[in-house]
């Protein structure tokens, strides 16, 4: 068991936050003022607090926020984060789709990730849990078996770290080298999202098929 915490109080955080507390960990979950969701943090069992007390309580930090928000609420508590790996969940939405397709704030040689990293550049910061909707975030289940998460990250450790919790989560893990496949992976978001704004459709996810 580990102690994790969650930073962002969306529906991003609190499913990886009721993720971590299903398998068994120690999750606080922050928030900007520390009390925002506290009939749900109530109703479920887990402890809320603000930004800073759950980056400090987490051997392993998850960020959920908008990616708007998220290089300032990292910046905010970049002490906390030293030395501890990071999931980094978010992605660099822009605004509204056009014709289906989320717009970003990044361009094809940029990403989210790399910035945050650039921000806090002693956190071991891993891409993760960006390329589906929330609502499949821990045990999947789908006919054809596991879906696969992609990963991307400068430290081996820290993505070992990563992929041993998405194994138990119910995801095979697919490694996209250092920091800069982030570039590769956050516009996964717009692909999986394509079908929800299209058609409505959110019943699906990637799976890589190897020979």
């Amino acid at each position: 068991m580990a102690k994790v915490g969650v930073l962002g109080s969306s529906s991003v955080g609190k499913a990886l936050a009721l993720g971590f507390k299903k398998h068994g960990h120690d999750v606080r979950i922050g928030s900007r003022d520390g009390s925002k969701i506290a009939a749900w943090c109530a109703e479920h069992g887990i402890a809320e607090g603000t930004f800073a007390s759950a980056a400090e309580h987490g051997e392993v930090v998850a960020l959920g926020v908008a990616g708007r928000a998220a290089e300032e609420v990292v910046q905010g508590v970049a002490g906390a984060l030293a030395g501890k790996t990071v999931i980094d969940a978010t992605n660099p939405i822009g605004g509204a789709p056009m014709k289906g397709i989320l717009t970003y704030f990044t361009g094809p040689n940029d990403s989210l990730m790399e910035r945050l990293q650039r921000a806090v550049p002693n956190a071991r910061f891993v891409k993760a849990f960006s390329s589906v909707g929330n609502e499949f975030f821990v045990n999947p289940s789908f006919p054809d078996g596991r879906p696969t998460m992609f990963i991307a990250g400068d430290s081996a450790e820290a993505k070992a770290e990563v992929t041993a919790i998405l194994d138990s989560f119910g995801w095979d893990s697919e490694d996209v080298g250092g920091v800069e496949g982030a570039r590769a992976i956050e516009p996964l978001c717009q692909l999986w999202c394509a079908p929800v704004f299209l058609r409505n459709q959110r019943t699906h996810a990637f799976k890589v098929i190897k020979l």
